[in-house]
Formats: C-alpha cells, structure tokens, sequence
C-alpha cells in the first residue's frame, strides 16, 4: 500500500485530476522507467522471501506438522532422525478440575513441537448439565472437535448481541473467532467432552466474564457501578454472589446457599434483578 504512494506532499483530493500512474511512467526516460521497473521486482522479490520465512497459519500447515507428508513431490532426500516424542493429553494432570469438570491446554512451554507451527490443544470435560464459564481468548482463534456426548455452543458478537446458539454432538467440529464470548454448555443427558487447537502456541489467557475469577473482580469501583446504574454496595453484592469459577453447575445442580441471601433474596434473584438493571440482555 505503501509502495504505491507515487505523489510527494502535494497530492489530488479526487481521482479526477491526478496522472494514472502509467501515463507518468510514459514520460520517464529510458533510465527512470528501467529503474522504475526494477524497484517494482525488488518489491516483490522482498515480499516472496518474506512470505516463505514467515508462513500464514492454516488447517493445512498444521495437519502436516502433526502427520507428516506422505512423498516429497520435487524429490528432494528427506534428513532422516530422530523426531520430537509424542505426547498423550490424557496422561497429562488438568489445569482445572472442580465437580463439574475439567481442562487442560497445551503450549509452546509444554510441548515445544507446537511453536514451530504456532498452534495450541486443548481438552475439556463437561459433567451433565455444567458449563463452560462465558470468557473470550484475547490472543487466538479458537477450533473444537466433539469428542462424546453433546452439548450446546453459544457465541456472542463483540457488541453482546447473539452470533449463534447451535446444538452440537459427537463428531461435530466449530469455531469461534477471537475476542467473541462464548461458552460450552454440555447436555443433561450426559458428559461432553471436547478437543481442539488453538491458532497461538502461547498462553492463550482466556478472559473469564462471569464467576469468581471474572473481569468484574478487577473492575469494582464507583464508576463500573454508575455505569450499571447501581450502587457500589449493590454492585459488591452482585459479584461477591459468584462463587464458583472456570467451570460453573446447571442451576439444578447448584445447591442452595443461606449464607448467599441479600436482602431477604437468594443469589437467583439478586442475578435476575441485576439483568432487568443493565441495558444489555443475554437470551
């Protein structure tokens, strides 16, 4: 886009009046238009190598690192060695577990095969009815592989409102784009259980937005409760009444807690209040 800026300080506002660029390439002399000609190949020279030393990451690059080539079409002698050991994500300790589930992801610090292709795994068990708390991945595109049972998976565009809501079972494959909350919420009938890759073999940190961990833990203050139209007591209330993290129960699941009332009212009803308050709603 750069290169293409032909113009000094002074330039046309409208197309109307400027010089295409092949009209002022005719009034070059000999030399100017043989330099010309070779600055444009040295360009695309510059931008081939670089292409070939800093590939795009896609499906294809990553299933080739993973499985390998079956022939080498240009015939080349393939070096022959020892490869990286392989690694089992199920003898691996997850990085969370509670009652209703749990996870565990892979990076370049844990297996260092990934940072050459720059991808991440990761694996997640749903007990019935749990659910993946709503976060977004701030650093990758997300893509996921059902394994067994089934489940339901719910995204939401950046602006909060519904991207889609689909029911997915063994087999199925989605993905969800960076910076778009989403969740995973498993059936009642069984566990779901799901794996997928990442495009970042770095940490991915995803952002929680609900639950003990979530965002909301780090933007108490006056200004996030006037924002909601709420009282910083309420607000404190609100948040203080989310007690489990990661990995959240069905409602059915969530045994009652006296010790949770505000006000005379379960958590339930502090949580509904709290939705007919804000602007945004969640179907």
């Amino acid at each position: 886009m750069l290169t293409t800026q032909q113009s000094g300080p002074i330039v046309f506002l409208t197309s109307s009046h400027a010089p295409s660029s092949w009209s002022k390439f005719l009034d070059m002399d000999r030399n100017q238009k043989v330099a010309h000609m070779r600055r444009i190949v040295r360009i695309r020279r510059e931008d081939l190598e670089q292409e070939e030393d800093n590939p795009t990451w896609s499906f294809r690059n990553l299933f080739v690192s993973l499985f390998g080539r079956r022939g080498d079409k240009r015939g080349k002698t393939r070096a022959t060695g020892k490869g990286p050991d392989a690694y089992n994500i199920y003898d691996r300790k997850p990085d969370f577990k509670n009652d209703y589930g749990w996870s565990l992801a892979l990076d370049e610090g844990d297996y260092s095969p990934l940072k050459h292709d720059d991808f991440g795994v990761y694996l997640v068990n749903l007990t019935a009815g749990s659910m993946m708390a709503p976060h977004i991945n701030p650093r990758a595109t997300e893509y996921g592989i059902v394994l067994s049972g089934a489940g339901t998976i719910q995204i939401v565009y950046p602006n909060g409102s519904l991207a889609m809501n689909a029911k997915v079972t063994e087999g199925d494959v989605f993905w969800i784009p960076r910076y778009f909350p989403f969740c995973q919420i498993a059936s009642r009938t069984g566990p779901f259980e799901f794996f997928g890759f990442t495009t970042s073999a770095r940490d991915n940190r995803p952002q929680f937005l609900v639950g003990a961990n979530s965002l909301l833990q780090t933007m108490r203050g006056p200004e996030f409760a006037a924002a909601f139209g709420l009282t910083e007591e309420r607000l404190n209330e609100i948040i203080d009444a989310q007690r489990e993290t990661t990995i959240l129960p069905s409602a059915t699941v969530s045994p009652p807690d006296a010790a949770a009332k505000v006000g005379g009212s379960e958590v339930e009803k502090v949580i509904r209040d709290f939705g007919s308050d804000v602007v945004m709603g969640f179907d």
